[in-house]
């Protein structure tokens, strides 16, 4: 619960700048996925820049949803990073560290879809930044399936030809452009899923790569343009 003496400033900033801030995250999770994650996979140290990354996330949320939600959200997923960075020190189990970094991605990715199709879908003109947080919506549908693939490559680590999931920098970067050329369909063959769910899963999201813009996100251009005349 947001305490009562936040609700009004908190109900100025999202009728303010809730349109904006779909653009803003927009661009800090672009930033995020394409720049800083091959970056830090080789071997460039961004930690300040994923700090800043997370308090804006989570400004940038709480403002669109109005409720501590995607905050306590995004908490559990630094705890989560946190533990799996311990293992990984200690050399303990590495299925469980990169399963602790899936769910932490999982996690980070429903809270963002959870508040920015509120924001997006919800009442009101459609605009230029609705738009924009649709396309938000379609990164992250990338981002669920890096989660759900990393936990396959865990517990199967023959899961996927040409990639190894184990605990190591790089495999956000990996996982990313796996999942990204998959929604995108443009699937350049160096890594393929070998494991049926694995397989399943790549269908799954070619699938929606495929009908994600040809419906909901060309219904909203329509919609926009429509509102406009």
């Amino acid at each position: 619960m947001i305490p009562k003496r936040w609700e009004p400033v908190l109900d100025r900033l999202h009728d303010a700048w809730r349109d904006r801030i779909l653009t803003a995250l927009t661009l800090l999770v672009v930033v995020h996925l394409f720049i800083v994650a091959p970056l830090e996979s080789q071997a460039v140290h961004l930690q300040p820049v994923g700090a800043v990354f997370v308090v804006l996330l989570s400004v940038g949320l709480l403002i669109l949803s109005r409720s501590l939600v995607p905050v306590f959200g995004i908490l559990a997923v630094v705890g989560l990073l946190a533990v799996a960075v311990v293992l990984r020190i200690r050399g303990g189990h590495v299925a469980l560290d990169v399963s602790l970094q899936a769910t932490a991605w999982l996690l980070i990715a429903l809270v963002i879809i959870w508040t920015v199709a509120r924001a997006v879908f919800g009442p009101g003109r459609i605009t230029y930044h609705r738009i924009v947080g649709a396309i938000l919506l379609y990164l992250t549908i990338g981002l669920v399936f890096v989660a759900l693939y990393t936990m396959i490559g865990a517990y199967s680590p023959n899961a996927f030809s040409g990639l190894t999931i184990a605990a190591r920098v790089s495999l956000p970067s990996d996982l990313i452009y796996f999942s990204f050329t998959t929604l995108t369909t443009l699937g350049y063959g160096d890594i393929m899923p070998v494991h049926p769910i694995a397989r399943s899963l790549s269908n799954v999201e070619a699938i929606i790569g495929q009908v994600y813009p040809a419906t909901l996100l060309a219904r909203l251009v329509s919609l926009g343009q429509g509102q406009a005349r």
